[in-house]
């Protein structure tokens, strides 16, 4: 097992892979990396997940739910080369937060505890440049977190979900935790592509007044392969990449769907406005607004990440803003998801 701070050298290369949440966007991503580098893979998805893009990849498919320990110890195998625990509930919406909890906390110290029961050599943990907190200014590796006290029960509950890895750190686990900042690219069924719909169909005449960080899911992925085979036990490591206002971001989708951008921004009193009332009237409808209040604070917000170290340490590469939308749009065009 290997210790903090120290690099875990292997000659052999690595041969099994576990993977929680393999069918979210990330998830799919990284099952297909993994399988294209000659992993064998075994990728966990609950009984009720949604395996059109997962059915087209040749991995090998097991059933358990994070939420369950027992599941996940039946699911692992024993002696498995490399766990990675990318299963996330990335809603933004308060009355989300106790299954956020279930996942990001409770289901990680499932994970957890499952790879210790099952001897798993090393352990990557898919966290959030999030569970930093908000800051002010470019944030890496070294800045203190404050996710705590953050308003954002993500950014909490994926803390949170470090602390049970470093508890398992000290209980031998050879562990790595990676922060993404935002990423997309094919597979987003639900972050950026709703943008998309939204430029085409003419439905967003302003634009979120935020600034944040970037990166194509795609390099994410290939980081979380880099991370199992040379991160050093016991680190974080940020994965960011093109910093772009929303107005950068919708101005390229505008030209892809070839439909204006908004060119103006939105006062962020009026995005905060529009998530109270949604949340409001969510109460009478009990569905999730498409702008919640805590959706509102990420898209006025300024979040800029340095990934510098992941780039020292284990080669990621920072993808321009234009080739991640494009891809995006590539995909949802032969996905049948833009006429």
């Amino acid at each position: 097992m290997g210790r903090p701070g120290q690099v875990t050298a292997r000659r052999n290369p690595l041969a099994t892979a576990f993977v929680t949440g393999a069918t979210g966007c990330l998830g799919i991503h990284l099952v297909g990396e993994l399988l294209a580098t000659g992993w064998r893979v075994l990728a966990m998805h609950r009984a009720t997940s949604r395996l059109d893009d997962l059915a087209a990849l040749p991995a090998e498919r097991v059933v358990g739910d994070v939420t369950d320990l027992d599941s996940v110890v039946r699911a692992m195998p024993a002696g498995v080369d490399a766990v990675f625990n990318v299963a996330g509930d990335n809603t933004l919406w308060a009355r989300n937060e106790g299954r956020k909890r279930r996942v990001h906390v409770d289901g990680t110290h499932n994970v957890v505890q499952a790879a210790l029961e099952r001897g798993a050599r090393r352990f990557v943990q898919t966290s959030s440049a999030g569970a930093f907190g908000e800051h002010r200014g470019r944030v890496t590796e070294a800045t203190p977190t404050n996710a705590a006290s953050s308003r954002l029960a993500t950014f909490r509950t994926k803390w949170e979900g470090e602390q049970e890895v470093r508890r398992g750190v000290e209980r031998g686990l050879d562990a790595v935790i990676l922060n993404p900042a935002l990423f997309s690219g094919p597979h987003d069924r639900h972050a950026c592509s709703r943008f998309f719909l939204l430029v085409r169909d003419g439905k967003l005449p302003l634009a979120p007044s935020g600034r944040c960080s970037w990166a194509h899911v795609r390099e994410v992925a290939r980081a979380h392969i880099a991370a199992a085979r040379v991160g050093r036990s016991g680190e974080n490591y940020i994965l960011a990449g093109a910093d772009a206002t929303w107005v950068e971001v919708l101005r390229i989708v505008g030209e892809l769907v070839g439909r204006p951008g908004p060119r103006r921004t939105m006062p962020p009193w009026v995005l905060r406005g529009l998530g109270r009332a949604m949340n409001l009237a969510s109460f009478v409808t009990r569905r999730e607004p498409a702008i919640t209040p805590e959706g509102a604070e990420v898209l006025v917000s300024e979040a800029l990440f340095d990934c510098t170290k992941a780039v020292r340490e284990l080669g990621y590469r920072p993808a321009p803003l234009r080739e991640i939308l494009e891809d995006v749009h590539r995909w949802m065009l032969a996905a049948g998801l833009l006429s």
